[in-house]
Protein backbone atom coordinates (compact mmCIF):
# COMPACT_ATOMS: atom_id res chain seq x y z
CA UNK A 1 0.00 0.00 0.00
CA UNK A 2 2.84 2.29 1.11
CA UNK A 3 4.35 1.48 -2.33
CA UNK A 4 1.85 1.92 -4.40
CA UNK A 5 1.18 5.34 -2.79
CA UNK A 6 4.75 6.49 -2.93
CA UNK A 7 4.92 5.61 -7.21
CA UNK A 8 0.95 7.90 -7.29
CA UNK A 9 3.13 10.77 -5.80
CA UNK A 10 6.37 10.37 -7.43
CA UNK A 11 4.31 10.23 -10.76
CA UNK A 12 2.28 13.33 -9.93
CA UNK A 13 5.59 15.54 -8.74
CA UNK A 14 7.19 13.96 -12.14
CA UNK A 15 3.84 14.95 -14.02
CA UNK A 16 4.09 18.09 -12.21
CA UNK A 17 7.91 18.96 -13.20
CA UNK A 18 7.63 17.94 -16.74
CA UNK A 19 4.63 20.89 -16.94
CA UNK A 20 6.71 23.32 -15.47
CA UNK A 21 9.48 22.71 -17.81
CA UNK A 22 7.16 22.26 -20.97
CA UNK A 23 4.47 24.64 -20.77
CA UNK A 24 5.58 27.35 -17.61
CA UNK A 25 7.28 29.53 -20.77
CA UNK A 26 4.19 29.79 -23.36
CA UNK A 27 1.87 30.40 -20.06
CA UNK A 28 4.41 33.23 -19.00
CA UNK A 29 4.74 34.69 -23.00
CA UNK A 30 0.52 34.59 -23.04
CA UNK A 31 0.37 36.10 -19.66
CA UNK A 32 3.21 38.52 -20.89
CA UNK A 33 1.09 38.83 -24.01
CA UNK A 34 -1.96 40.55 -22.49
CA UNK A 35 -0.45 42.24 -19.58
CA UNK A 36 1.66 44.17 -22.65
CA UNK A 37 -1.83 44.99 -24.65
CA UNK A 38 -3.68 46.50 -21.43
CA UNK A 39 -0.21 48.57 -21.26
CA UNK A 40 -0.61 49.59 -24.39
CA UNK A 41 -4.47 50.57 -23.99
CA UNK A 42 -4.06 52.54 -21.57
CA UNK A 43 -1.08 54.50 -23.34
CA UNK A 44 -4.13 55.05 -25.68
CA UNK A 45 -6.23 56.36 -23.58
CA UNK A 46 -4.13 58.66 -22.14
CA UNK A 47 -3.38 59.72 -25.82
CA UNK A 48 -7.20 60.29 -26.51
CA UNK A 49 -7.52 63.23 -23.99
CA UNK A 50 -7.27 66.70 -25.11
CA UNK A 51 -3.72 67.15 -23.22
CA UNK A 52 -1.29 64.43 -22.96
CA UNK A 53 0.75 64.13 -19.39
CA UNK A 54 3.83 62.42 -19.20
CA UNK A 55 3.25 61.78 -15.24
CA UNK A 56 0.86 59.72 -16.29
CA UNK A 57 3.06 57.33 -18.83
CA UNK A 58 5.76 57.43 -15.81
CA UNK A 59 2.96 55.58 -13.60
CA UNK A 60 2.07 53.07 -16.10
CA UNK A 61 6.11 52.39 -16.84
CA UNK A 62 5.65 52.10 -12.85
CA UNK A 63 2.81 49.87 -13.08
CA UNK A 64 4.05 47.38 -15.73
CA UNK A 65 7.80 47.77 -15.57
CA UNK A 66 8.30 48.12 -19.21
CA UNK A 67 10.37 49.95 -21.51
CA UNK A 68 8.24 52.37 -23.31
CA UNK A 69 9.35 54.75 -26.38
CA UNK A 70 6.93 57.07 -28.38
CA UNK A 71 8.09 59.02 -31.82
CA UNK A 72 5.88 60.94 -33.93
CA UNK A 73 5.33 60.47 -37.43
CA UNK A 74 9.27 61.66 -38.09
CA UNK A 75 10.80 59.39 -35.78
CA UNK A 76 11.39 62.32 -33.41
CA UNK A 77 11.07 61.08 -29.97
CA UNK A 78 8.60 62.12 -28.07
CA UNK A 79 8.43 59.97 -24.44
CA UNK A 80 11.19 57.47 -23.50
CA UNK A 81 11.55 55.51 -20.39
CA UNK A 82 15.59 54.70 -21.37
CA UNK A 83 17.73 57.28 -21.47
CA UNK A 84 19.06 57.51 -25.20
CA UNK A 85 22.63 56.53 -24.53
CA UNK A 86 21.29 53.43 -23.06
CA UNK A 87 21.20 50.28 -25.19
CA UNK A 88 17.45 49.37 -24.60
CA UNK A 89 16.86 52.54 -26.43
CA UNK A 90 18.87 51.93 -29.17
CA UNK A 91 17.63 48.50 -28.79
CA UNK A 92 13.87 50.38 -29.52
CA UNK A 93 14.92 53.11 -32.37
CA UNK A 94 16.12 49.87 -34.52
CA UNK A 95 12.83 47.84 -34.16
CA UNK A 96 10.84 50.75 -35.07
CA UNK A 97 13.17 51.05 -38.35
CA UNK A 98 12.12 47.72 -38.96
CA UNK A 99 8.75 47.98 -38.78
CA UNK A 100 8.13 46.17 -41.79
CA UNK A 101 8.02 43.24 -40.56
CA UNK A 102 4.92 43.33 -38.69
CA UNK A 103 3.51 45.99 -41.02
CA UNK A 104 0.79 43.51 -41.82
CA UNK A 105 -0.29 42.84 -37.97
CA UNK A 106 -0.44 46.25 -37.40
CA UNK A 107 -2.42 47.50 -40.40
CA UNK A 108 -5.22 44.89 -39.63
CA UNK A 109 -5.20 45.56 -35.54
CA UNK A 110 -3.19 48.66 -34.83
CA UNK A 111 -0.55 46.98 -33.33
CA UNK A 112 1.70 44.34 -33.67
CA UNK A 113 3.88 42.02 -31.26
CA UNK A 114 7.24 40.86 -32.07
CA UNK A 115 10.15 38.80 -30.39
CA UNK A 116 13.71 39.96 -30.72
CA UNK A 117 16.85 38.43 -29.78
CA UNK A 118 20.23 40.38 -29.43
CA UNK A 119 23.69 39.16 -27.59
CA UNK A 120 24.52 42.52 -25.92
CA UNK A 121 20.67 42.67 -24.83
CA UNK A 122 19.47 39.14 -24.64
CA UNK A 123 15.38 38.55 -25.60
CA UNK A 124 12.60 40.67 -25.38
CA UNK A 125 8.95 40.96 -26.06
CA UNK A 126 8.15 44.23 -27.90
CA UNK A 127 4.72 45.73 -29.00
CA UNK A 128 4.70 48.32 -31.91
CA UNK A 129 1.35 50.52 -32.05
CA UNK A 130 -0.14 53.62 -33.28
CA UNK A 131 -1.63 56.13 -31.35
CA UNK A 132 -4.46 58.97 -32.19
CA UNK A 133 -2.48 58.15 -35.76
CA UNK A 134 0.22 60.48 -34.97
CA UNK A 135 2.44 58.92 -32.78
CA UNK A 136 4.16 55.35 -32.74
CA UNK A 137 4.83 53.72 -29.23
CA UNK A 138 6.78 50.60 -28.62
CA UNK A 139 6.71 48.92 -25.61
CA UNK A 140 9.50 46.30 -24.71
CA UNK A 141 10.14 43.81 -21.67
CA UNK A 142 13.10 41.40 -20.98
CA UNK A 143 12.29 37.72 -22.06
CA UNK A 144 15.54 36.55 -20.08
CA UNK A 145 13.50 36.89 -16.66
CA UNK A 146 10.86 34.91 -18.04
CA UNK A 147 12.98 31.92 -18.78
CA UNK A 148 15.03 32.26 -16.39
CA UNK A 149 11.99 31.76 -13.75
CA UNK A 150 10.69 28.53 -15.32
CA UNK A 151 13.71 27.08 -15.36
CA UNK A 152 13.68 28.13 -11.50
CA UNK A 153 10.65 26.68 -10.65
CA UNK A 154 10.98 23.85 -12.71
CA UNK A 155 14.42 22.99 -11.13
CA UNK A 156 12.92 24.16 -7.20
CA UNK A 157 9.87 21.48 -8.00
CA UNK A 158 12.17 18.98 -8.82
CA UNK A 159 13.80 19.48 -5.32
CA UNK A 160 10.56 19.84 -3.41
CA UNK A 161 9.31 16.54 -4.91
CA UNK A 162 12.92 14.65 -3.98
CA UNK A 163 12.21 16.13 -0.55
CA UNK A 164 8.51 15.34 -0.65
CA UNK A 165 8.66 11.55 -1.69
CA UNK A 166 11.53 10.27 0.87
CA UNK A 167 9.20 12.38 3.31
CA UNK A 168 6.09 11.46 2.56
CA UNK A 169 6.81 7.83 1.48
CA UNK A 170 7.76 7.68 5.76
CA UNK A 171 4.19 9.79 6.67
CA UNK A 172 2.33 7.27 4.27
CA UNK A 173 4.29 4.31 5.96
CA UNK A 174 3.20 5.02 9.17
CA UNK A 175 -0.33 6.43 8.16
CA UNK A 176 -0.99 3.29 6.38
CA UNK A 177 -0.10 0.93 8.96
CA UNK A 178 -3.60 3.12 10.74
CA UNK A 179 -5.13 0.63 7.92
CA UNK A 180 -3.06 -2.20 7.17
CA UNK A 181 -2.78 -2.70 10.97
CA UNK A 182 -6.52 -3.51 11.70
CA UNK A 183 -6.84 -5.24 8.18
CA UNK A 184 -3.75 -7.81 8.95
CA UNK A 185 -5.84 -8.29 12.46
CA UNK A 186 -9.43 -8.86 10.41
CA UNK A 187 -7.43 -11.42 7.74
CA UNK A 188 -6.27 -13.29 11.24
CA UNK A 189 -9.48 -13.51 12.61
CA UNK A 190 -11.35 -14.48 8.98
CA UNK A 191 -8.32 -17.04 8.99
CA UNK A 192 -9.51 -18.37 12.26
CA UNK A 193 -12.84 -18.59 11.93
CA UNK A 194 -12.10 -20.20 8.03
CA UNK A 195 -10.96 -23.00 10.90
CA UNK A 196 -14.60 -23.24 12.80
CA UNK A 197 -12.97 -21.08 15.44
CA UNK A 198 -15.52 -18.40 16.20
CA UNK A 199 -14.20 -16.81 19.67
CA UNK A 200 -12.35 -14.85 17.52
CA UNK A 201 -13.15 -10.68 17.46
CA UNK A 202 -11.81 -7.56 16.35
CA UNK A 203 -11.47 -4.37 18.22
CA UNK A 204 -13.42 -1.69 17.37
CA UNK A 205 -11.72 0.75 15.17
CA UNK A 206 -14.17 3.85 15.30
CA UNK A 207 -17.04 4.77 13.34
CA UNK A 208 -15.36 4.92 10.09
CA UNK A 209 -15.05 2.10 7.03
CA UNK A 210 -12.53 0.43 9.04
CA UNK A 211 -14.49 -0.05 11.82
CA UNK A 212 -17.90 -0.77 10.18
CA UNK A 213 -15.98 -3.53 8.81
CA UNK A 214 -14.76 -5.09 12.33
CA UNK A 215 -17.98 -4.75 13.28
CA UNK A 216 -19.42 -6.54 10.06
CA UNK A 217 -16.79 -9.44 10.73
CA UNK A 218 -17.50 -9.48 14.33
CA UNK A 219 -21.45 -9.88 13.60
CA UNK A 220 -20.55 -12.79 10.77
CA UNK A 221 -18.09 -14.47 12.93
CA UNK A 222 -21.44 -14.46 15.47
CA UNK A 223 -24.14 -15.68 12.63
CA UNK A 224 -21.74 -18.34 11.46
CA UNK A 225 -21.16 -19.62 14.68
CA UNK A 226 -25.10 -19.70 15.14
CA UNK A 227 -25.59 -21.21 11.82
CA UNK A 228 -22.41 -23.88 12.55
CA UNK A 229 -24.46 -24.83 15.49
CA UNK A 230 -27.76 -25.24 13.68
CA UNK A 231 -26.37 -26.82 11.68
CA UNK A 232 -24.99 -29.52 14.12
CA UNK A 233 -28.41 -29.54 16.13
CA UNK A 234 -29.98 -30.39 12.52
CA UNK A 235 -27.55 -33.29 12.23
CA UNK A 236 -27.49 -34.52 15.56
CA UNK A 237 -31.05 -34.51 15.01
CA UNK A 238 -30.66 -35.99 11.52
CA UNK A 239 -28.36 -38.83 13.36
CA UNK A 240 -31.56 -39.34 16.09
CA UNK A 241 -34.23 -39.27 13.18
CA UNK A 242 -32.11 -41.98 11.82
CA UNK A 243 -31.47 -44.90 14.50
CA UNK A 244 -34.65 -44.11 15.75
CA UNK A 245 -36.05 -45.05 12.19
CA UNK A 246 -33.49 -48.06 12.73
CA UNK A 247 -35.05 -48.31 16.00
CA UNK A 248 -38.62 -48.34 14.55
CA UNK A 249 -37.88 -50.49 12.41
CA UNK A 250 -36.22 -53.47 14.55
CA UNK A 251 -39.15 -52.59 17.04
CA UNK A 252 -41.99 -53.41 14.18
CA UNK A 253 -40.09 -56.38 13.00
CA UNK A 254 -39.76 -57.52 16.77
CA UNK A 255 -43.56 -56.36 17.17
CA UNK A 256 -45.03 -58.77 14.65
CA UNK A 257 -42.54 -61.48 15.91
CA UNK A 258 -43.59 -60.86 19.09
CA UNK A 259 -47.96 -60.76 17.73
CA UNK A 260 -46.79 -63.76 15.55
CA UNK A 261 -45.93 -65.72 18.54
CA UNK A 262 -49.01 -64.25 21.04
CA UNK A 263 -51.63 -65.33 18.59
CA UNK A 264 -50.30 -68.32 17.10
CA UNK A 265 -51.49 -70.13 20.22
CA UNK A 266 -55.02 -69.25 20.55
CA UNK A 267 -55.11 -69.32 16.78
CA UNK A 268 -53.85 -72.67 16.95
CA UNK A 269 -56.15 -73.77 19.57
CA UNK A 270 -59.08 -71.94 18.04
CA UNK A 271 -58.47 -73.90 14.70
CA UNK A 272 -58.14 -77.55 16.02
CA UNK A 273 -61.45 -77.28 18.37
CA UNK A 274 -63.01 -76.26 15.69
CA UNK A 275 -62.06 -78.89 13.23
CA UNK A 276 -62.49 -81.50 16.19
CA UNK A 277 -66.03 -79.81 16.18
CA UNK A 278 -67.04 -79.90 12.55
CA UNK A 279 -65.52 -83.53 12.69
CA UNK A 280 -68.02 -84.69 15.48
CA UNK A 281 -65.17 -86.15 17.99
CA UNK A 282 -67.23 -85.82 20.98
CA UNK A 283 -69.50 -87.90 22.21
CA UNK A 284 -71.43 -85.69 24.71
CA UNK A 285 -73.23 -82.93 25.26
CA UNK A 286 -71.11 -81.56 27.68
CA UNK A 287 -67.66 -82.22 25.72
CA UNK A 288 -69.36 -80.00 22.95
CA UNK A 289 -69.67 -77.39 25.36
CA UNK A 290 -65.96 -77.48 26.81
CA UNK A 291 -64.94 -77.23 22.80
CA UNK A 292 -67.16 -74.05 22.29
CA UNK A 293 -66.25 -72.40 25.87
CA UNK A 294 -62.42 -73.28 25.03
CA UNK A 295 -62.56 -71.52 21.33
CA UNK A 296 -65.16 -68.31 23.19
CA UNK A 297 -61.95 -67.93 24.99
CA UNK A 298 -59.29 -67.81 23.33
CA UNK A 299 -61.27 -65.56 21.04
CA UNK A 300 -61.78 -63.09 23.73
CA UNK A 301 -57.91 -63.36 24.44
CA UNK A 302 -56.86 -62.69 21.26
CA UNK A 303 -59.53 -59.35 21.35
CA UNK A 304 -58.34 -58.18 24.32
CA UNK A 305 -54.45 -58.27 22.85
CA UNK A 306 -55.51 -56.86 19.48
CA UNK A 307 -57.59 -53.77 21.48
CA UNK A 308 -54.16 -53.01 23.89
CA UNK A 309 -52.39 -53.34 20.99
CA UNK A 310 -54.41 -50.61 19.73
CA UNK A 311 -54.32 -48.50 22.68
CA UNK A 312 -50.69 -48.89 22.81
CA UNK A 313 -50.08 -47.54 19.36
CA UNK A 314 -52.42 -44.83 19.73
CA UNK A 315 -50.34 -43.43 22.70
CA UNK A 316 -47.09 -43.98 21.61
CA UNK A 317 -47.55 -42.37 18.68
CA UNK A 318 -49.54 -39.70 19.76
CA UNK A 319 -52.74 -40.07 18.11
CA UNK A 320 -53.87 -40.31 21.62
CA UNK A 321 -53.56 -36.77 22.52
CA UNK A 322 -53.36 -35.87 26.33
CA UNK A 323 -56.21 -34.32 27.69
CA UNK A 324 -55.45 -32.70 30.79
CA UNK A 325 -58.61 -32.26 33.31
CA UNK A 326 -59.38 -32.13 36.78
CA UNK A 327 -60.80 -35.64 38.72
CA UNK A 328 -60.93 -37.46 41.96
CA UNK A 329 -58.45 -40.06 41.70
CA UNK A 330 -60.16 -42.17 45.14
CA UNK A 331 -63.37 -42.11 43.59
CA UNK A 332 -62.05 -43.91 40.39
CA UNK A 333 -60.24 -46.03 41.98
CA UNK A 334 -62.80 -46.96 44.38
CA UNK A 335 -65.45 -47.80 41.38
CA UNK A 336 -62.35 -50.07 39.70
CA UNK A 337 -62.28 -51.89 42.91
CA UNK A 338 -66.35 -52.08 42.93
CA UNK A 339 -66.44 -53.01 39.42
CA UNK A 340 -63.37 -55.94 40.51
CA UNK A 341 -65.32 -56.65 43.63
CA UNK A 342 -66.59 -60.19 42.23
CA UNK A 343 -63.77 -61.30 41.57
CA UNK A 344 -61.29 -60.03 44.23
CA UNK A 345 -63.81 -61.75 46.52
CA UNK A 346 -63.62 -64.74 44.81
CA UNK A 347 -60.12 -65.43 44.65
CA UNK A 348 -60.28 -64.58 48.27
CA UNK A 349 -57.87 -61.29 48.15
CA UNK A 350 -58.63 -58.63 50.87
CA UNK A 351 -58.08 -55.39 49.55
CA UNK A 352 -57.10 -52.48 51.78
CA UNK A 353 -57.44 -48.92 50.61
CA UNK A 354 -58.44 -46.51 52.78
CA UNK A 355 -57.06 -42.99 50.97
CA UNK A 356 -58.97 -39.54 51.33
CA UNK A 357 -60.51 -38.09 47.95
CA UNK A 358 -57.75 -36.30 46.09
CA UNK A 359 -58.28 -34.16 43.01
CA UNK A 360 -55.37 -34.00 40.22
CA UNK A 361 -55.12 -33.36 36.83
CA UNK A 362 -54.46 -35.49 34.47
CA UNK A 363 -56.20 -37.75 31.09
CA UNK A 364 -58.78 -39.52 33.55
CA UNK A 365 -59.48 -42.20 30.95
CA UNK A 366 -55.92 -42.68 30.75
CA UNK A 367 -54.79 -42.79 33.86
CA UNK A 368 -57.88 -45.26 34.55
CA UNK A 369 -55.96 -47.79 32.52
CA UNK A 370 -52.96 -47.47 34.46
CA UNK A 371 -54.97 -48.11 37.10
CA UNK A 372 -56.80 -50.84 35.51
CA UNK A 373 -53.60 -52.35 34.73
CA UNK A 374 -51.87 -51.97 37.71
CA UNK A 375 -54.69 -53.28 39.58
CA UNK A 376 -55.02 -56.51 37.34
CA UNK A 377 -51.39 -57.10 37.38
CA UNK A 378 -51.44 -57.23 41.25
CA UNK A 379 -54.61 -59.63 41.39
CA UNK A 380 -52.54 -61.80 38.52
CA UNK A 381 -49.69 -62.39 40.90
CA UNK A 382 -50.70 -61.46 44.34
CA UNK A 383 -50.03 -64.79 46.71
CA UNK A 384 -52.96 -67.08 47.61
CA UNK A 385 -55.44 -65.33 49.69
CA UNK A 386 -52.97 -62.27 49.94
CA UNK A 387 -53.12 -59.07 50.20
CA UNK A 388 -53.55 -55.96 47.55
CA UNK A 389 -52.68 -52.34 48.92
CA UNK A 390 -52.96 -48.70 47.58
CA UNK A 391 -52.10 -45.94 48.90
CA UNK A 392 -51.23 -42.31 48.54
CA UNK A 393 -47.67 -40.37 48.99
CA UNK A 394 -46.76 -36.75 48.73
CA UNK A 395 -43.84 -36.02 46.05
CA UNK A 396 -43.81 -32.28 45.42
CA UNK A 397 -46.36 -31.15 43.72
CA UNK A 398 -46.97 -35.10 42.82
CA UNK A 399 -49.60 -36.93 44.16
CA UNK A 400 -47.50 -40.85 43.75
CA UNK A 401 -49.68 -43.95 43.92
CA UNK A 402 -48.60 -46.96 44.62
CA UNK A 403 -50.34 -50.64 43.92
CA UNK A 404 -48.65 -52.81 46.13
CA UNK A 405 -49.53 -57.02 46.54
CA UNK A 406 -48.14 -59.26 48.28
CA UNK A 407 -46.44 -62.23 46.69
CA UNK A 408 -42.94 -64.03 45.59
CA UNK A 409 -40.12 -60.95 44.27
CA UNK A 410 -39.61 -60.39 40.75
CA UNK A 411 -36.10 -61.03 39.65
CA UNK A 412 -33.95 -58.19 39.70
CA UNK A 413 -32.78 -58.38 36.09
CA UNK A 414 -36.39 -58.79 34.96
CA UNK A 415 -37.30 -55.16 36.60
CA UNK A 416 -36.33 -53.00 33.59
CA UNK A 417 -37.94 -55.24 31.47
CA UNK A 418 -41.14 -55.77 32.58
CA UNK A 419 -42.23 -52.66 30.47
CA UNK A 420 -40.81 -54.10 27.38
CA UNK A 421 -43.90 -55.16 25.21
CA UNK A 422 -44.50 -59.01 25.02
CA UNK A 423 -41.85 -59.46 27.75
CA UNK A 424 -43.58 -61.83 30.50
CA UNK A 425 -41.28 -63.13 33.54
CA UNK A 426 -43.27 -66.26 33.96
CA UNK A 427 -44.75 -67.47 30.37
CA UNK A 428 -46.66 -70.36 32.10
CA UNK A 429 -48.62 -68.79 34.65
CA UNK A 430 -49.41 -65.79 32.29
CA UNK A 431 -50.79 -67.66 29.34
CA UNK A 432 -52.64 -69.21 32.58
CA UNK A 433 -54.41 -66.06 33.44
CA UNK A 434 -54.11 -64.83 29.73
CA UNK A 435 -52.16 -62.23 29.76
CA UNK A 436 -49.96 -60.66 26.78
CA UNK A 437 -47.33 -59.20 28.27
CA UNK A 438 -49.08 -55.34 26.78
CA UNK A 439 -50.93 -53.87 29.33
CA UNK A 440 -47.72 -52.80 31.77
CA UNK A 441 -46.37 -51.22 28.07
CA UNK A 442 -49.41 -48.89 27.78
CA UNK A 443 -48.72 -48.07 31.71
CA UNK A 444 -45.25 -46.74 30.18
CA UNK A 445 -46.31 -45.02 26.99
CA UNK A 446 -49.28 -43.17 29.03
CA UNK A 447 -47.36 -41.49 32.17
CA UNK A 448 -44.80 -40.91 29.42
CA UNK A 449 -47.14 -38.71 27.88
CA UNK A 450 -47.70 -37.03 30.26
CA UNK A 451 -44.22 -36.69 32.20
CA UNK A 452 -44.65 -38.18 35.50
CA UNK A 453 -42.62 -41.31 36.88
CA UNK A 454 -43.74 -44.39 37.35
CA UNK A 455 -42.07 -47.68 38.06
CA UNK A 456 -41.62 -51.42 40.48
CA UNK A 457 -39.76 -52.17 43.45
CA UNK A 458 -39.50 -55.35 45.44
CA UNK A 459 -40.56 -54.64 49.00
CA UNK A 460 -40.84 -56.47 52.24
CA UNK A 461 -43.40 -59.52 51.65
CA UNK A 462 -44.41 -58.87 47.93
CA UNK A 463 -44.07 -56.20 44.69
CA UNK A 464 -45.14 -52.44 44.63
CA UNK A 465 -45.60 -50.77 41.30
CA UNK A 466 -46.63 -47.12 41.30
CA UNK A 467 -46.94 -43.68 38.61
CA UNK A 468 -47.63 -40.39 39.62
CA UNK A 469 -50.27 -37.09 38.81
CA UNK A 470 -50.21 -33.64 39.03
CA UNK A 471 -51.78 -33.12 42.95
CA UNK A 472 -54.99 -30.21 42.58
CA UNK A 473 -53.03 -27.51 44.99
CA UNK A 474 -56.27 -24.92 45.02
CA UNK A 475 -58.55 -27.87 46.04
CA UNK A 476 -57.25 -30.28 48.12
CA UNK A 477 -55.50 -27.23 50.52
CA UNK A 478 -59.22 -26.05 50.44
Amino acid sequence: MTLMLIIIMTSTILLSVFINVTMLKPYYVMQEKKYIKAAYKEIQQVFQQDTVQKAEIDQIVRNYDYRILITDMTNQMVYSSESEQGIMYKDMKNILQNIDKIQFQMNQKGYGIITTSKKNSGTSMNLVGYLDEQYTVIISTPMESIQSSARLSGRFTAYVGIFLIFGGGIAMYVYSKRFTGPIEEMAGAANRMSNLDFDVKVKKYGEDEIGKLGESLNELSGKLEMTISELKTANNQLQKDIEQKVQIDEMRKEFLSHVSHELKTPIALIQGYSEGLKDNIFDDEESKDFYCDVIADEAKKMNRMVQKLMTLNQIEFGNDQVEMERFDITELIQNMLDANRILLEKEQIQVKFEEPSMNVWADEFMIEEVVSNYLSNARNHVSSQGIIWIRYERHGDNLRVKVYNSGKHIPEEDLDKLWVKFYKVDKARTREYGGSGVGLSIVEATMKAHGKDYGVANVLGGVEFYFEVELDKKTNEG
